[in-house]
């Protein structure tokens, strides 16, 4: 089988390769194609890839490419992973929003909204390229903000696109860790949207051990969540929110801890980035790859530094990554490929179209539910109907989801500005169009996507 990887230059391609090197069922992957805009992104990922590989026999064969086309065609998979505009936008998404005193951050408040207009036009144009050139391929789509594209991809085609995101199955992971128990008899009762989601119950062998991990001092402190959101809040909640509800529950203090940071994390990594591209491009086998753990170590080790009581950019001695051969994106997609082209039947959670499993929002929205996949496809499972709380945070994000990808769509201002105010992070009319103006002004494909309109 084909696998197609856009975005192929990224930092996690060496993770998706592990994984299929460790794959021994039948049929895998045979090749793998990697497309990047940047061709010394590429370079330096097929140098790392080419050393991973080394003494592997039957590795898959690795080729790379500027051009969408031949990536595409004849795929069985492709995975999305593209940032358009680069880790440039990525700065300009936080810093036009802190400058206005509101939340900078990649997915979360205006700066996913300002990644999105600029994201779903390209999106749309692959996922037009995929349907003439793979109509039998799945695209499972990394790209953020996730849910929104995978939405937006989805309007061309179907339900073969969706979404994946590690955080809910590596929550699930890590509380089953915690409490000596084998993940794999783990089911979780997890209910939201992309980085908008709560893990509700936790059933090991039927029987909720979610308030016996809430009970346990310890273990909830030492919990990545219990870290970020605290032990009270969460034991008040009676759940465990998805990491990134810190910037919903505690606003003010993010942006405060962002604000008086040194640096935003889009430029702690363009940095990083900068230096790990340009070091890779004299180093060969050993290097290289020692080269690419340093670098993915450090991004790691300062994830959401913010809401952990650290500088972006400082490494957390407290945050201990899965293995991402085992975990994260890499073993998600990995599940996905392996259910559907082996029917291996397989339950995880996922970004899918909503369907009847959330009545309070629309059939066709993208939601992250609980799922399982096999060689017909992906099937949401059912679950209990969201508080009031929930229901009206996801109901306001997804009215400001759909706005997003009409105003990328149609290039209109007046949904884009609508799309900006109503975010819960924003709440103010002029705010929002000062802020549609700070990104058209400072980002030329958000500028690109409103070039015909009228103000």
């Amino acid at each position: 089988m084909k696998l197609t990887v856009l975005g192929g230059g990224g930092f996690r391609v060496p993770y998706v390769y592990q994984a299929l090197l460790r794959d021994q069922g039948s049929p895998r992957i045979e090749e793998v194609w990697l497309q990047d805009a940047d061709a010394g992104r590429l370079d330096a990922m097929a140098a790392v890839l080419a050393r991973i590989a080394e003494g592997r026999p039957g590795a898959p064969k690795v080729f790379t490419t500027t051009e969408l086309d031949p990536a595409v065609e004849g795929a069985d998979f492709v995975f999305a992973a593209v940032r358009v505009g680069g880790l440039a936008g990525r700065v300009c998404d936080e810093r036009v929003a802190l400058d206005l005193n509101v939340l900078g951050q990649e997915t979360t408040g205006p700066g996913g909204l300002a990644f999105g207009l600029r994201t779903i036009p390209v999106m749309l144009d692959i996922a037009r390229r995929v349907r003439e050139l793979a109509p039998s391929a799945y695209v499972i789509n990394f790209t953020n903000p996730a849910g929104m594209i995978t939405e937006a991809m989805q309007s061309v085609l179907g339900e073969r696109v969706l979404g994946i995101c590690d955080t809910p199955s590596g929550l699930g992971t890590r509380v089953a860790v915690s409490l000596g128990l084998d993940p794999a008899r783990i089911r979780l009762d997890y209910v939201g949207l992309n980085h908008l989601g709560w893990m509700r119950r936790i059933l090991h062998d039927g029987v909720d051990v979610l308030p016996r991990l809430l009970a346990d001092d310890d273990r909830l402190g030492a919990l990545e969540e219990g870290v970020v959101f605290g032990r009270d809040w969460l034991r008040e909640l009676g759940m465990i929110p998805n990491e990134y509800l810190y910037y919903y529950y505690f606003n003010r203090e993010a942006v405060r801890s962002i604000l008086d940071a040194p640096q935003t994390r889009g430029e702690f990594l363009a940095a990083q980035q900068a230096a790990f591209y340009e070091r890779v491009a004299a180093a060969s086998g050993d290097a290289a790859m020692e080269l690419w753990r340093e670098t993915v170590a450090a991004r790691s080790a300062s994830y959401m530094a913010e809401a952990k009581g650290a500088e972006t950019g400082q490494a957390l001695d407290d945050h201990a990554a899965l293995d991402p051969v085992d975990e994260g994106y890499a073993g998600v997609a990995l599940a996905v490929m392996a259910a559907i082209s082996r029917n291996e039947r397989a339950g995880m959670i996922l970004n899918v179209r909503n369907g009847s499993t959330i009545a309070a929002l629309p059939e066709d929205a993208v939601v992250e539910v609980p799922v399982t996949v096999d060689a017909n496809g992906v099937h949401p499972l059912t679950v209990s109907p969201p508080d009031l709380h929930q229901t009206g945070l996801m109901q306001q994000v997804k009215a400001v989801e759909r706005l997003t990808i009409s105003a990328a769509v149609n290039g209109s201002r007046g949904d884009a500005v609508k799309a900006f105010a109503l975010h819960p992070l924003v709440d103010s009319a002029t705010l929002g169009r000062r802020l549609l103006d700070g990104y058209i002004d400072r980002i030329p494909e958000v500028a690109s996507v409103f070039a015909a309109s009228r103000p």
